[in-house]
């Protein structure tokens, strides 16, 4: 899509995003505007029943590229609540496409919508609340080095 920036990873072994996650998902997000994207397919290491992926799988990619709306929100938040709704089977090897956009915020919270889509059709659909934390959040409950690296590549990529 035109006019999109790619978005750095949360981390280089994130599972969700990572490069370095021999066994992570490998998104590769961009901002377009109001939402962000992704596409992915999953394949043996995200099986669930023979040929198809698995829920966790599919909710850890929903939760992963919710993170990245943070880009929209401007501000570090972390998921409180995460809901998937599975409309249909989801193959291995086949190319999803899957979006993400902040659709309400209030003082403490962000309230998320993703869609992931094959061709028109919705093959699961998410609703998130995330909370909004300052960094010391993960300078407590993290690492710190690993948090650090974080502030660096967001200021890099603005």
């Amino acid at each position: 899509m035109r006019g999109d920036k790619p978005l750095p990873a949360h981390a280089p072994w994130c599972m969700g995003c990572g490069e370095d996650n021999p066994n992570g998902l490998h998104l590769e997000v961009h901002l377009h505007g109001d939402h962000v994207y992704a596409d992915l397919q999953f394949d043996e290491r995200h099986s669930g029943a023979p040929g198809l992926a698995h829920g966790g799988a599919i909710s850890a990619a929903c939760d992963d590229i919710m993170g990245f709306t943070l880009w929209i929100a401007e501000t570090p938040a972390v998921t409180r609540t995460l809901t998937v709704e599975y409309r249909r089977p989801v193959p291995l090897h086949t190319p999803v496409h899957i979006t993400a956009s902040l659709v309400d915020e209030t003082d403490r919270a962000l309230f998320i919508e993703a869609n992931g889509t094959v061709g028109d059709t919705t093959y699961f659909a998410a609703e998130a609340v995330f909370v909004k934390v300052d960094l010391s959040h993960f300078l407590r409950h993290g690492d710190w080095g690993a948090t650090a690296d974080l502030i660096t590549r967001f200021f890099q990529a603005d």
